[in-house]
């Protein structure tokens, strides 16, 4: 537990010794489960945390209310998501006589979460723009569907100036995390909520003109100072728009060719100024990393081998997540490899064209297992084109 402002504690919990977040996302930093305690006449926390740091939780909880000398008048739940509801139960269990404050949406999907809990007497059901007075502190609850669940609001602290921001500008990080926030945020977002850029930028254009000094989200560290810096990454990522120039050469390879075309590439695209350049293996890194990159980066090289008939699965799961976070508006160059019937460029192509503003260069480069001095010819004529 830690002060936040004179009013506002933090009793989140920290989880260093979980695998994959959402059962997918390897985090290597550990994640946090935020949660906050805003003290006054009468006390709110502001969600909870996952069953698996329960006890972590209520103890902190217990630690700043015994400083408050009360107990919880309000417990508002921004996001049912089970890694910030799971330990509503036990919440429940020791404080019966809490106001749960939540959007209509979020009380239907609680009663899916715990269906034998009566949660209609202790509901408080709030619109967009509902404000809850604790004493001297006022809350405003701001609808922010698809950010990202339906349910989902945020909640700005008027008089301290803090916003209470669900799962946006989380990280795959602890609320302790020293190394720097981009790169892990940019995963979280790109990855977790990267398909649901409009209503990202629905809830910043709503929140324009608001005052607050610190984002407090619910994962990852709370946020007090640069503001600016993190709010236009997230503009920026919201509009699906490329941090900067540079390629992503992303490849998958069986024996080896293919991988040899790639690095090659990567050479030759270093050589022509084509900004930065990433080259990332899909077979040995895990795909939310690619993801992130592709949304960094203005311009992708998918370099595929042949497989099956089909395109190598590690290929065809990046492009299926990207397919999925709806990514656009990039410059992509293609190079595949078949031994007798390649087919990947097609598969790509074909995997891009069903997504919105993305431009793909001549010339498509086809490889016969291994590179040959014609291939390398038309690499370099691709490196060009994606420079240009």
């Amino acid at each position: 537990m830690h002060t936040i402002t004179p009013h506002i504690k933090y009793i989140g919990a920290q989880d260093d010794n979980l695998d994959l977040f959402e059962g997918q996302y390897p985090v290597i930093h550990g994640i946090s489960y935020n949660s906050y305690l805003i003290e006054d006449n009468e006390t709110a926390v502001v969600d909870s945390v996952d069953a698996r740091r329960c006890s972590d939780w209520l103890a902190a909880l217990e630690d700043g209310l015994g400083n408050a000398g009360c107990t919880p008048r309000y417990l508002i739940v921004q996001h049912v998501e089970p890694d910030h509801s799971g330990s509503i139960r036990a919440f429940i269990g020791r404080y019966p006589a809490t106001t749960v404050v939540c959007t209509a949406k979020a009380a239907a999907m609680l009663a899916n979460f715990f269906e034998d809990i009566e949660f209609d007497s202790r509901l408080r059901i709030v619109s967009d723009n509902d404000t809850l007075t604790l004493g001297r502190t006022t809350l405003r609850f701001l609808s922010a569907p698809m950010v990202h669940w339906p349910e989902v609001m945020m909640t700005l602290d008027e008089t301290d100036g803090v916003l209470f921001s669900a799962d946006a500008f989380g990280s795959f990080a602890t609320a302790e995390a020293t190394e720097a926030w981009d790169n892990e945020a940019r995963r979280y977002y790109t990855n977790i909520v990267g398909r649901f850029g409009a209503p990202v930028q629905g809830i910043m254009k709503k929140l324009a003109g608001s005052k607050f000094g610190i984002i407090a989200p619910l994962h990852g560290p709370v946020l007090t100072d640069n503001l600016n810096h993190y709010w236009n990454l997230y503009d920026r990522w919201s509009r699906y728009e490329p941090e900067c120039r540079g390629v992503l050469v992303a490849y998958a390879s069986v024996y080896g060719g293919t991988a040899e075309a790639a690095r090659r590439l990567a050479s030759m695209l270093d050589s022509e100024g084509a900004g930065e350049i990433v080259l990332l293996d899909l077979c040995r890194h895990d795909v939310s990393y690619a993801v992130a990159e592709a949304f960094r980066l203005s311009h992708i090289a998918l370099c595929s081998v042949t497989y099956d008939g089909a395109l190598f699965p590690a290929m065809h799961d990046f492009l299926y997540h990207l397919e999925c976070k709806k990514l656009c508006g990039r410059t992509v160059g293609l190079v595949e490899n078949g031994s007798w019937a390649p087919v990947a460029a097609r598969l790509m192509a074909d995997s891009l064209g069903r997504m919105k503003d993305m431009t793909v260069v001549e010339p498509t480069v086809t490889i016969r297992s291994r590179l040959h001095q014609c291939d390398i010819v038309r690499l370099r004529e691709l490196a060009t084109a994606l420079a240009r």
